[in-house]
């Protein structure tokens, strides 16, 4: 009988992800949902550019006014 070779156990490599790379997942995922539920494109567009669509578990954190004026001043500078 011949001898069995060692399995070689593969493991993945802890990813961490940020939490705007977490949000552009979650989206992605989302998006291909409400395709499989039936959606067309552009009505699945629509449903996830409303934000109140949203379950509760999403953490979608709108921006603050001094962090919006600040990404204008920046813009306004180049």
């Amino acid at each position: 009988m011949a001898a069995r070779k060692k399995r070689i156990v593969k493991t993945v490599a802890d990813e961490q992800y940020s939490e705007l790379e977490m949000y552009c997942i979650w989206l992605h995922e989302y998006y291909n949902a409400l395709l499989r539920a039936g959606f067309k494109y552009d009505v699945a567009i629509t449903v996830m550019m409303d934000k109140m669509s949203y379950p509760d578990w999403v953490s979608y954190k709108m921006p603050k006014d001094i962090d919006i004026q600040n990404y204008m001043d920046e813009e306004d500078e180049d």
